[in-house]
């Protein structure tokens, strides 16, 4: 797919420019920091945004979140990234998207971000965050990738509170994790006002266990929660299933 590069930018000796697949997009990724995969794709296209308001995405690492909602939402879009050079991979990415007066990255710690920001400002956050705690393996990958999977800079609590304090009262976050820990973050989640109000399950094809689960809380929502039906990745034959190439596609034109 032709990529329509709205501004010229510096690419990195290591770097390349990878097409999203959306709307002529491109974003900046080298294979010596952690590359976005299918998961964020699936949270992006997950989450209920809405049409305005103020948005941000925890764990941002090199943007893609905020780079795909770009297209489903007029809101302004804000990212934060503890890593210095993903935070600038994906300042550059929205740059060469023509996105800057839309979207902007800040580089910092997501736990703090409420002292700059106060509490309760944003309408909706969605996060896909580390999702293994420290267990030894991290020291087995270069620092970008054990930062994007292990529970290094924050944990799972602490991404759940950065995410109540900062969302506004009747606000959403829409997050993506692995479903051996959803007893864990069902609890976290109501332990910090969120409310659980749809959960869908993705699995890599009929038959097998799910690999992934999408939530949508609702700060300060009343109990009732929904269970949409489950994502299948893979048909019979290995081929993506007809959703699954929508969501990555968009829907096909008929004539």
């Amino acid at each position: 797919m032709f990529i329509m590069i709205k501004k010229p930018i510096q690419l990195q000796p290591s770097e390349r420019v990878d097409d999203l697949l959306t709307h002529n997009m491109g974003i900046i990724q080298s294979d010596e920091v952690f590359s976005f995969s299918m998961d964020a794709v699936l949270l992006a296209r997950f989450a209920r945004v809405p049409r305005r308001g103020r948005l941000l995405d925890l764990c941002s690492g090199n943007g893609v979140i905020p780079l795909l909602l770009s297209t489903a939402t007029e809101a302004s879009l804000e990212g934060i990234e503890i890593q210095p050079r993903l935070a600038d991979m994906a300042r550059r990415s929205i740059a060469l998207n023509g996105l800057e007066e839309r979207v902007s990255m800040r580089e910092g710690d997501l736990r703090e971000l409420y002292l700059e920001t106060g509490h309760g400002v944003y309408d909706y956050i969605t996060v896909n965050p580390p999702y293994m705690p420290l267990n030894g393996s991290d020291r087995k990958l270069n620092e970008h990738q054990a930062i994007a999977r292990h529970e290094i800079h924050c944990t799972l609590e602490e991404v759940i509170q950065a995410a109540s304090r900062l969302l506004r009262s009747g606000g959403k976050l829409a997050m993506v994790h692995k479903p051996h820990r959803l007893a864990e973050i069902m609890v976290l989640l109501h332990q910090y006002r969120l409310e659980p109000k749809i959960i869908r399950f993705v699995h890599p094809r009929a038959g097998v266990e799910a690999n992934m689960v999408l939530i949508e809380c609702l700060r300060d929502g009343k109990p009732e929660v929904r269970l949409q039906p489950p994502l299948l990745v893979y048909d019979e034959q290995g081929v993506y299933c007809p959703e699954l190439l929508e969501i990555y596609y968009g829907k096909e034109e008929t004539s």
